[in-house]
């Protein structure tokens, strides 16, 4: 049976959908992933193109609240914000609860080229936490 992996995030725009992205990359048919936010916050266009540079594709992905997913027992809840671990429900699963704090590149400032950069250096920091996590768990 594949096991099942959350990822939690405050607005599930940036941060969780890039792990999710990159999770399905790593592990293949090996788990299911899914990811949502305390609250929706559709998912950012520049977390879709910087995914894209880096070969993946989460155009079709949504922004889901955390509600939807009640009924799966999860074997990983991974938060990826301190807010999101802070306002996380109560999951009566046996789900093993891991947490990073990634910067929220969608605060980024400056010019279009610099908030791009903020992305790509938070895309970069959660591929290798991902690569990791795959490597260590399966």
């Amino acid at each position: 049976m594949k096991k099942k992996i959350l990822v939690l995030c405050t607005g599930n725009s940036c941060r969780s959908q890039i792990a999710e992205g990159y999770l399905k990359y790593f592990l293949g048919d090996k788990a299911e992933v899914y990811s949502a936010g305390v609250e929706t916050h559709g998912v950012n266009l520049r977390a879709i193109i910087t995914m894209k540079e880096d070969g993946i594709d989460i155009s079709n992905h949504t922004s889901n609240q955390i509600d939807k997913y009640q009924n799966i027992d999860f074997d990983f809840v991974i938060t990826v914000c301190d807010n999101a671990k802070e306002r996380c429900p109560f999951f009566p699963s046996k789900a093993t609860k891991l947490h990073y704090n990634f910067n929220d590149p969608a605060k980024a400032t400056g010019t279009e080229e610099e908030i791009l950069q903020e992305f790509r250096t938070v895309r970069q920091t959660i591929k290798e936490f991902c690569e990791q996590f795959s490597s260590v768990h399966f």
